[in-house]
């Protein structure tokens, strides 16, 4: 079982943890189960708001430009068909959703092996409690310094100990992500170079991902 150093918020070891060796301890990263969970994660990102306008959707085009027969030019049906100025796009994109689902266990799986990244590459720094009295940038920003959190850093505490003074005291510091850990993607995980993890956050993925 790999074992980590818990801090407290001042930087002070208190004790060295063990963590589970299922949730933190793989030795060999899955780069394509991580891979295929990110991959989903971009995806279900993008607004697939893009929208052009077929033929039915453009204005006017009501009367046939001119007759079938005896004209000597291409028979034609409608001003508002794709080969016409100011007519319709064929072919063009629609708005629609680029999500799609990945099994429960294979986002588990790629979740563990970050995790287990993180450990292997001493980026995961433990501490017992993350609390804050009031909204104050220093005191985080202090706090990320204590400990030695240097880069960027997402910061994960267990759901019931999210607060919003935390929050706010995070939002304005460059590089630095405050969550809780059901929040916690794969994606972002990866984005940071450190994760800072609460003593509440480690149980709350042993119990998870066991």
């Amino acid at each position: 079982m790999p074992t980590i150093a818990l801090l407290d918020q001042t930087g002070k070891k208190l004790k060295d943890i063990e963590l589970s060796a299922e949730v933190f301890g793989i030795e060999s990263v899955n780069n394509q189960v991580v891979y295929d969970v990110v991959n989903a994660q971009r995806a279900a990102m993008r607004q697939g708001t893009h929208d052009t306008k077929g033929r039915s959707e453009v204005s006017g085009g009501g009367k046939k430009p001119w007759r079938q027969k005896g004209t000597g030019r291409a028979r034609q049906g409608s001003i508002r068909a794709s080969q016409w100025v100011g007519g319709g796009t064929w072919g063009g994109p629609t708005p629609r959703s680029y999500a799609f689902k990945l099994n429960k266990k294979v986002k588990q799986l790629a979740l563990k092996n970050v995790l287990s990244y993180k450990v292997n590459n001493n980026s995961l720094i433990a501490v017992n409690a993350i609390k804050f009295d009031a909204v104050k940038t220093k005191d985080f920003v202090k706090f990320l310094a204590d400990i030695k959190a240097e880069g960027k850093t997402i910061v994960v505490v267990a759901p019931e100990e999210f607060t919003e003074e935390a929050n706010l005291s995070a939002r304005n510091i460059a590089g630095v992500f405050y969550t809780f850990a059901n929040n916690a993607s794969v994606y972002e995980i990866l984005t940071y170079k450190n994760i800072v993890l609460s003593e509440g956050a480690i149980k709350y993925f042993e119990e998870v991902l066991k």
